[in-house]
C-alpha cells in the first residue's frame, strides 16, 4: 500500500489575512496583526470555513481508505484541520506536525503592506522587480524556489509512508501552490503562468493524483470552494511582497 493521492487544504481565513486587507484599504504600510506569524488564530469567519471544509471531507469520504494527515506548526493550519475533523464527525488520522509545511517567510517585509515595501524599502522593491516573484529572496525571507526545495523534501517522505494510501496536508496558501508546482515538475515560467490565473481561497481543497509510487502526479482540482456559501469564499492573495510582478 502506498499513497496515490495528496489532498491540500489551506487554513481557513486568519485575523491576519484581515488584518492585511484592512491595511491595504487604508494604505498603511504596516499592517497591525498582533502576533507572531506562527501564532495567529482563525478570524470568525475562518471557523465558519473550516466547519463547512469538515462537512465536506466527511461528505467525500476522506477515511474511506487509510489516511495520514501532516500538518503545519502555525496555530491557522491547525485550527482549521482540528475544527475541521470535529465539524464531521471524523477521526482525527496518525498526525505529523511538520515544520517545512510553514507559511512562507518574509524577512524585513513581513507586517508590511505593498505600499510599506515602496515606501521602507525601496531598493528591496527593486530587486523584486528584477528578479520576479520565483526567486526575489527578502532579507531574512524566503523566495519560491525556496520554499519549493524544502517541500521537495517533504514530498520525499510521502514514499516512506507505510499502510497509507491518502495523505491530508494542512498548511498555507504558499505551501499549496508550491506543492502542486513541484508534483508536476513546473519550471518558473510554467509556474508563474498557472498561478496568473490561480490562486489558493481560504479553507479550499486541492487534489493530487497518481497511479502509484514513481509515476507523475496530476492534478484532479485546484482550490475547491463548492462546500463554502458564496459570501464565505476568501482569497486574500498577494500576501506582503506576493503581488504579481508585471
Amino acid at each position: 500500500m502506498a499513497v496515490t493521492e495528496i489532498w491540500l487544504v489551506r487554513h481557513g481565513e486568519s485575523t491576519a489575512n484581515v488584518a492585511a486587507a484592512r491595511a491595504e484599504a487604508e494604505g498603511a504600510d504596516v499592517i497591525e496583526v498582533g502576533h507572531r506569524d506562527a501564532d495567529v488564530p482563525l478570524s470568525p469567519l475562518g471557523e465558519e470555513q473550516s466547519r463547512a471544509l469538515g462537512q465536506e471531507l466527511a461528505d467525500r469520504g476522506v477515511d474511506d481508505v487509510p489516511v495520514a494527515l501532516w500538518v503545519s506548526p502555525y496555530r491557522r493550519a491547525q485550527q482549521t484541520i482540528g475544527i475541521a475533523l470535529e465539524a464531521g464527525g471524523l477521526t482525527e488520522p496518525p498526525k505529523r506536525v511538520d515544520e517545512r509545511l510553514r507559511d512562507r517567510e518574509l524577512g524585513v517585509l513581513d507586517l508590511l503592506t505593498r505600499d510599506g515595501v515602496r515606501n521602507r524599502y525601496p531598493d528591496e522593491e527593486r530587486r523584486r522587480q528584477w528578479l520576479g516573484k520565483y526567486y526575489h529572496r527578502p532579507a531574512g525571507g524566503e523566495s519560491w524556489a525556496d520554499v519549493m526545495l524544502r517541500l521537495r523534501t517533504v514530498l520525499t517522505d510521502v514514499d516512506r509512508l507505510e499502510g497509507t494510501e491518502r495523505l491530508l496536508v494542512a498548511a498555507h496558501d504558499a505551501v499549496v501552490m508550491l506543492a502542486v508546482a513541484v508534483c508536476l515538475d513546473l519550471d518558473e515560467h510554467a509556474l508563474m503562468a498557472f498561478a496568473e490565473d490561480h490562486t489558493v481561497a481560504n479553507a479550499s481543497l486541492t487534489r493530487l493524483h497518481r497511479d502509484g509510487p514513481g509515476a507523475p502526479w496530476t492534478l484532479e482540482e485546484f482550490s475547491a470552494v463548492g462546500h463554502l456559501d458564496d459570501d464565505e469564499v476568501t482569497e486574500h492573495s498577494g500576501r506582503k511582497d506576493d503581488a504579481r510582478v508585471d
